[in-house]
């Protein structure tokens, strides 16, 4: 919207424009809705679903939980299905949810080798990289030992990275050990009191 009063600024930095993606999420969203095949009330709700009530807090807060709970984790490695929906956590994608304990001698890398299935509930969307058929075929064909090459990554020789494949119908989420914090100079911050 442009505005013809002088004054010693510029608005470069209004940052109020729509970018082209915007742009065309918006036109789809008014042409769908103009015809009737969408609510958009029912897609509000979808969108807060997914921004809100699923994703990777999710899977923190069950990592944690069985952290300090052994009842819970030893329940967690029965079932995880009802360990997890216990926490309120279910839903398309984590109907048949499957836990694999991490140790320190041991990591799991799980790839689904047939159409990139994921932990929805716990774990939020996939991302890009995981559904793609490169990775896919990569982490199953080629050692993981030696396919984790990512910068982020780091696995020391000693640990034992078996391939877990995902069966089409069982999401399977590995659940690291819990790490000793390292030693610390001075009071605790708040956020370690909080945990």
């Amino acid at each position: 919207m442009a505005h013809d009063h002088d004054h010693p600024h510029d608005h470069d930095d209004d940052h109020s424009e729509l970018g082209e993606m915007d742009l065309r999420v918006r036109a789809l969203e008014t042409v769908l809705t103009q015809k009737g095949y969408i609510d958009p009330a029912a897609l509000d709700v979808l969108i807060d679903t997914y921004q809100t009530k699923i994703g990777p807090r999710n899977g923190a807060r069950v990592v944690a939980k069985a952290w300090v709970d052994p009842v819970f984790h030893d329940w967690l490695m029965k079932d995880a299905t009802a360990a997890i929906a216990s926490l309120g956590f279910t839903g398309r994608q984590g109907e048949h949810m499957v836990a694999v304990a991490n140790t320190d001698e041991r990591h799991h890398m799980v790839v689904c080798t047939l159409c990139s299935c994921y932990p929805w509930p716990v774990l939020g969307l996939p991302p890009t990289w995981y559904k793609s058929a490169p990775y896919r075929s990569r982490v199953v064909k080629d050692p993981p030992e030696n396919s984790v090459t990512s910068p982020r990554t780091s696995v020391p020789a000693s640990v034992h990275l078996p391939t877990t494949s995902r069966l089409p119908s069982t999401r399977r989420s590995p659940i690291s050990p819990r790490q000793k914090p390292p030693p610390r100079d001075g009071p605790p911050s708040s956020c370690a009191l909080a945990a």
